[in-house]
Parts: structure tokens; C-alpha cells; sequence
């Protein structure tokens, strides 16, 4: 199964993600797949056996969230046919972009805004619309888990903004620049297509989008924001079942979940 169409309390990962999107007033939502979630494009799309099955009981309710999202969205997909980092994965995703600004969500990265604060994509695109440039969302963590993120090196603008100097993928703890680590969720300018084309694959392969911001940040600007809320990684058993339970308790059980 996907990842990404694994639930949280009662709908799945993908879901929160682009309601986040949604919410944000990004209303043209593309997807990045590739082999074996053929599901995710399902799940946006009207199952007719299912609504004909539940028409008119008491479990009809559960559909709401979803014809809601699919009222609001337009939905486009296309497929990554090899595996080869999240750089190429967004250069993919250029036919679906064009020459626009985007929001970029990793599903697997759940984001829950702080009391009384936008989503984490409105709080980025409200910064955008001030600078007009890259941003990167950035967390504080641990030093004995550094090596599991991109990191940035910045000055600091205000409180909670950077601009970046440096960015390091994945650095031993003593090679890091900062406690503060970029997590799934970006504003990228289109321009980055092109520097992502000319980025040059490093390990495994892949095709670091860290690498091309580096240089996007050396040629221009781009922004690190330490959002209001709190990140799920839910890649991870610990931060699917930490997720699941935040959201059952603080959501759920008080009515502020379909």
C-alpha cells in the first residue's frame, strides 16, 4: 500500500495534504506518483459501487470530506518513473506546473497549525506574497537526529525567518550548520526546474532538491520559515502512531475532524 493513503483517525495521509493545499487557496492540485498508487488518483474520483452501497444510511456522512475536497480542487497527475530523489520527483512535475509559483507537500510529513494560526502552506504563502521568493519550512530537532534532514545555515531576518547561506543534506551531527531542519513543505519559484535540470545527481542516484536550492539561494534568495505547529513524520512507526493519537484526541474526540 501506499503511504500515502494510509489513514489518520478516518482519511488518509494524502487527504490532510491537500485539504492543506485547499485551504491555503491552492486550488489546482498536481500529483507525483509512480508505480502501485494508482490508488491516490482513486481515491479523488467518485466510487460508484461504494456511494451506491451507502446512498441514504447513516454512513453517507463519511463521504462529505471528500466530495468537498473534489468540489474544490482541480486534480492532475502525472507518474515518476524511476525512484531518483525529490528533486527529480518536483522536475517531474513541471508539465503539471508550468511557469508558476507552487506549494510543494509531503504527504507523509502530517503538519497541524498551532491554536489560532493558518495551515503551514497558508502561513508559507503569506510570507511568499511579502518576498517573492523559494521558502523552506525548518523545525528545530534534536542533534542526534540532524542526520536524517536537510539542514540550513541562515541569517536571521525577524523572528522565525532566515535567509539561507548554506544547506547541508543529511550531515553528521558535527557537520551540521543548525539545529534547524527542512520538513515537507516548500514554495518554490519556477525557476528552480531549470536549476534542478543542471543540479547533478549525488548519492544513490538521486537528484537532490536541497542541492538546488543551495544554488537558488546563492544566485537569488530563499527563505527558511520556522512555521507554527506541529510536524508528524509518519514515514516513521513512531510518528504515524504519535500522529494518529494527536489527531484522535485533539481533534476527533472535540468534533473539529470529519
Amino acid at each position: 500500500m501506499a503511504k500515502e493513503i494510509l489513514p489518520i483517525v478516518n482519511k488518509p495521509l494524502v487527504q490532510y495534504g491537500v485539504e492543506e493545499a485547499l485551504e491555503a487557496n491552492l486550488n489546482e492540485i498536481g500529483f507525483v506518483t509512480g508505480r502501485g498508487k494508482r490508488v491516490i488518483a482513486d481515491h479523488f474520483d467518485i466510487s460508484y459501487e461504494l456511494e451506491h452501497q451507502i446512498a441514504g444510511t447513516s454512513k453517507e456522512k463519511y463521504l462529505r470530506s471528500i466530495r468537498d475536497v473534489m468540489a474544490k480542487g482541480i486534480f492532475s497527475f502525472t507518474r515518476q518513473p524511476e525512484m531518483k530523489g525529490l528533486g527529480h520527483a518536483i522536475l517531474t512535475g513541471k508539465t503539471l506546473i508550468g511557469n508558476e509559483p507552487f506549494g510543494v507537500v509531503l504527504a507523509d510529513d502530517l503538519c497541524v497549525p498551532d491554536e489560532g494560526h493558518d495551515n503551514v502552506l497558508a502561513q508559507m504563502v503569506q510570507i511568499y506574497k511579502q518576498f517573492r521568493c523559494s521558502i523552506v519550512a525548518v523545525m528545530e530537532v534534536p542533534m542526534d537526529e540532524i542526520e536524517k534532514y536537510g539542514v540550513i545555515a541562515g541569517e536571521e531576518m525577524k523572528s522565525g525567518l532566515y535567509r539561507i547561506t548554506d544547506m547541508v543534506e543529511k550531515p553528521a551531527p558535527e557537520d551540521a550548520p543548525s539545529n534547524l531542519a527542512i520538513i515537507g513543505r516548500y514554495i518554490l519559484t519556477p525557476d528552480i526546474f531549470d536549476i534542478i535540470a543542471d543540479t547533478p545527481a549525488g548519492k544513490n542516484g538521486e537528484v537532490q532538491l536541497t542541492d538546488a536550492l543551495l544554488t537558488q539561494a546563492q544566485q537569488g534568495c530563499v527563505l527558511a520559515y520556522k512555521f507554527k505547529g506541529t510536524r508528524f513524520d509518519c514515514g516513521s512507526v513512531d510518528g504515524y502512531v504519535q500522529a494518529t493519537n494527536y489527531v484522535y484526541e485533539n481533534l476527533y474526540k472535540k468534533g473539529l475532524l470529519e
